[in-house]
């Protein structure tokens, strides 16, 4: 056995092995090592190999997919190992022969299927990226769904599409392993290098049509050689991880960069599009706004949200459908109903077309197919809009499929094929004989029990069953000598002594048992074989449900933001090919939910108003102080842009919007000492990231330029940079700083105007309004803030000296150094004395210790109340 193991192992060094030994997978040398400290599970020992013992450790079968999950999700992949034949079989050939094992499966991040190790509301994507002369592109697909993508894609643009599809595997060629490493791990997604033959275009053609069955790829599209060498090569490992049973994958769908809003990976981290920036989905923009009640209409919306649209009529079509959903209330709220009932037809529909399926996602199918039909009939009379009438159109002509489901399945059938019992009565001749003979054989073997409780007169005499002696009788030992005496000895033979029971046999019990035996194998094959015809049946149609399960979530995300924009009060925005960013009255969505659930103040609105038609810059550059809400403004505005484009409602009184290309953040501050950056540094790369590539249709948000480092090259930087964005990027922007030198720019360059977040000073305290205004702010507050954020009383009014100190030098002019020089040194105040405690208990004291709560009535509650606040007024 382990000279079995070394060999299939020898096969596969870079996975762990799960090597199937009867009811648990099992794991020895290095790899027992490695899993048993990731799973946190016992390491053991079996036997011994060079004289050393062999470490060892397992888990079962039945509870894998968790154990697979946990790996995976800490970096390993995992050769499954499954015995290919019955022990009962090995034996025959010898008593030394061992049971055939094979890898299976390569279970890897990107080509998980098992319901139990997928989020149902993401996609679990597998990328492959392929260079051939001058020319690059990138693959993907999503296993469980048949998701099948592939776009043109320079290596400069490899980092920002990784962070818009988060796939969780991306296959690269041996040969650009090194280069493309660090992008790679910055995407999260695991990195594997395949042989350069993999990517070899020619190969993969060959292989693109083998798997959709044409003699030329023409009628997908027109693809060049990188193009189908990323396809081939998502094939390819798909074919080596899945031991040749490739999933069901739909056409191969070219998509282009010019097609899509074109978003970088730190805007998308900064903006919180899917993820909050701990990492979780609560507080990002997703999490947000979904509202969908299918796991189809959830990927789909995050799909939406990764990659708003830069083409009009596809925007128009989306808002479209949202406006008939949010004109028909009733008919919005009964479709959403009925969604909630859809189950997850393209995970179903994978596992089957892989033969991971059971009967659970035939009855998927069939449901899913049902409730398509009724939903159809619910909304086809109706006037809808192109999106929508699609939609519907595509959950229609499945009634054949459908009425065979509907007759060949139970209500509620078992999860797994091999426990039988989903096939309904009446669906096969064959199967209803062997179930009744089975069933019945059971009544007859407790006619047995009670014809032989009648022979011997053993009133506890019980026919019972296990798998090692069949059916046998079973005693006390208290009457195992009238049983091994005659007259009973001669029908009931001697099986089997215990330390409690006497077990035996008869002949017509042991007749009974083969047939009983026979008919219910029998029953479990015919079932295996019609679960057979009907998950072949079902792949005949893969692509009409695919269509089926697309109408469906298209449904669900219309209804979905609809329901949303009437329960938040958003307005359908204006989108067109201008270059106007005009909102009123607008809201930050993740902001304004967090206030509400905290049952605070309202969120105030702001409005915000560019490029008014005319071509050039325009930049609103924004002053105020910490707090006053800046951050957030800039955020919305952005947002809003990114929902209109996706088709959505927007947080606002009005929108209008012209189509925005690019969308830049560089918003907050953080280092990556994991790559030897500082804060600075890592603003600065991201702003010239922005510098480098926005045009002139780019909505870009900076906050804060120039911050991490000395005053004067900070303000140096920020004015270069506004400068740039002005006569360079001719580009959108809001540009938020602190440095007030910057609002004389206004004055000197045409497309940039000042706006400001009000404040108001009360008693030397600050109030923020969060209303943004135009014009400029004259200070930063900053102490202020101070001390809201709790700085000790002293460190404050220290901080205020040296402010005046440092404003009185500026307005003197040249004098700064000086005034500084003439500051004295700061002395903590001394600590104030204690107060003595007063000698005994105050009068309101007293009074609260007669009162006992229990024994008051409401009135009497009342009025003690009023006495107490007299007492107060009187100390």
């Amino acid at each position: 056995m382990m000279a079995q193991y070394l060999e299939i192992k020898e096969a596969h060094k870079d996975a762990l092995l799960f090597y199937r030994m009867g009811d648990f997978y099992e794991m020895f040398f290095d790899d027992a090592v490695a899993a048993s400290e990731a799973l946190d599970i016992a390491l053991t020992k079996r036997g011994k190999h060079a004289g050393e013992d062999i470490p060892m450790c397992g888990v079962p079968v039945h509870s894998a997919e968790g154990y697979l999950l946990t790996l995976i999700r800490k970096g390993f992949r995992v050769a499954v190992c499954e015995q290919m034949e019955d022990p009962a079989e090995a034996k025959k050939r010898g008593s030394k022969s061992v049971v055939r094992r094979e890898v299976v499966r390569l279970v890897t991040p990107g080509t998980l299927t098992e319901e139990s190790l997928l989020e149902a509301r993401r996609h679990n994507f597998l990328c492959a990226y392929a260079l051939v002369r001058d020319e690059a592109a990138l693959a993907w697909v999503d296993i469980s769904t048949g998701e099948f993508h592939v776009m043109p894609l320079p290596p400069v643009r490899l980092g920002p599409e990784l962070a818009r599809l988060m796939p969780s595997e991306v296959v690269v060629s041996e040969a650009q392993e090194h280069d493309l490493a660090e992008i790679v791990s910055e995407s999260g997604a695991s990195l594997t290098p395949l042989s350069r033959a993999a990517f070899d275009s020619t190969s993969a053609e060959k292989r693109l049509c083998a798997l959709f069955e044409v003699s030329s790829l023409d009628a997908f599209g027109q693809f060049s050689r990188a193009e189908v060498s990323a396809m081939g090569a998502v094939v390819e490992y798909l074919e080596i991880t899945q031991k040749g049973k490739l999933p069901l994958l739909r056409k191969p769908h070219r998509e282009a960069q010019a097609r899509v809003m074109q978003i970088d990976a730190a805007t998308r981290r900064n903006l919180e599009l899917t993820h909050a920036m701990n990492g979780g989905r609560a507080g990002s923009l997703l999490a947000t706004i979904d509202r969908t009640v299918t796991a189809a209409g959830a990927r789909l919306l995050e799909r939406r949200v990764s990659s708003p649209s830069r083409v009009l009529s596809v925007i128009h079509d989306r808002l479209a459908a949202v406006d008939f959903a949010v004109e028909q209330g009733r008919m919005r709220a009964d479709l959403r109903d009925e969604l909630r009932k859809v189950p997850d037809l393209d995970r179903a529909l994978s596992r089957l077309g892989l033969d991971r399926g059971g009967p659970r996602d035939l009855a998927a199918i069939r449901n899913g197919l049902d409730q398509a039909g009724q939903i159809s009939n619910h909304i086809s009379p109706l006037d809808l809009p192109a999106l929508l009438k699609d939609a519907a159109g595509a959950l229609v002509g499945h009634d054949e499929l459908l009425d065979l489901l509907d007759q060949a399945l139970i209500a509620e059938p078992p999860l797994l094929a091999r426990d039988g019992g989903f096939i309904a009565p009446g669906f096969d001749e064959e199967l209803d004989e062997m179930r009744q003979l089975r069933d019945e054989g059971r009544g007859v073997i407790a006619q047995m029990q009670a014809q032989y409780q009648q022979e011997t007169g053993i009133t506890s005499l019980k026919i019972k069953h296990n798998n090692v002696l069949g059916y046998f009788v079973e005693v006390t030992a208290t009457h195992a000598d009238k049983m091994l005496s005659e007259p009973l000895s001669n029908t009931f033979k001697h099986r089997q002594t215990t330390a409690n029971q006497v077990r035996f046999t008869t002949v017509p019990l042991s007749e009974m048992e083969t047939k009983i035996l026979n008919a219910g194998g029998r029953a479990l094959e015919i079932e295996k074989r019609l679960f057979e015809v009907l998950r072949q049946a079902i792949l005949t149609r893969a692509d009409e449900i695919s269509v089926a399960s697309r109408g469906l979530a298209e449904l669900d995300l219309a209804t979905s933001l609809a329901d949303l924009a009437r329960a938040e009060d958003w307005a359908r925005p204006t989108v067109d090919d201008s270059r106007r960013l005009h909102i009123e009255g607008g809201r930050h969505p993740v902001v304004e939910q967090a206030l509400k659930k905290q049952g605070g103040a309202p969120f105030i609105a702001n409005d915000c108003d560019l490029a008014e038609g005319t071509d050039g810059a325009d930049i609103w550059l924004l002053t105020g102080p910490n707090m006053a809400g800046k951050s957030t403004f800039l955020r919305q505005n952005a947002l809003i842009a990114l929902l209109a484009q996706m088709g959505s409602y927007v947080p606002a009184r009005k929108a209008e919007i012209g189509l925005v290309s690019q969308l830049f953040s560089r918003v907050g501050a953080s280092d990556d000492l994991a790559r030897g950056r500082s804060t600075f540094m890592v603003e600065m790369v991201e702003t010239a990231a922005i510098l480098n590539q926005a045009d002139d249709r780019a909505l870009v948000i900076l906050d804060e330029i120039g911050r991490g480092t000395a005053t004067y090259d900070g303000l140096s930087i920020a004015w270069a940079t506004l400068e740039h964005l002005h006569d360079v990027n001719r580009c959108r922007a809001l540009f938020a700083t602190h440095y007030h030198e910057l609002t004389n720019l206004a004055a000197k360059l045409e497309g940039v105007e000042n706006a400001t977040v009000a404040v108001k000073e009360f008693e030397g305290e600050v109030i923020f309004l969060h209303e943004v205004r135009k014009g400029a702010a004259d200070r930063s507050y900053g102490v202020q803030v101070a001390k809201l954020a709790g700085l000790p009383d002293a460190v404050v009014e220290r901080a205020r000296v040296v402010l005046d100190a440092l404003e009185k030098g500026e307005r003197e002019g040249g004098k700064k150094q000086a005034v500084i020089d003439d500051l004295p040194l700061f002395s903590a105040a001394p600590a104030p004395a204690p107060v003595a405690a007063p000698s005994g208990p105050s009068e309101v004291e007293q009074k609260l210790e007669d009162i006992h709560p229990d024994d008051l009535t409401p009135r009497q509650a009342l009025q003690i109340l009023y006495d107490l606040k007299g007492l107060t007024k009187a100390g």
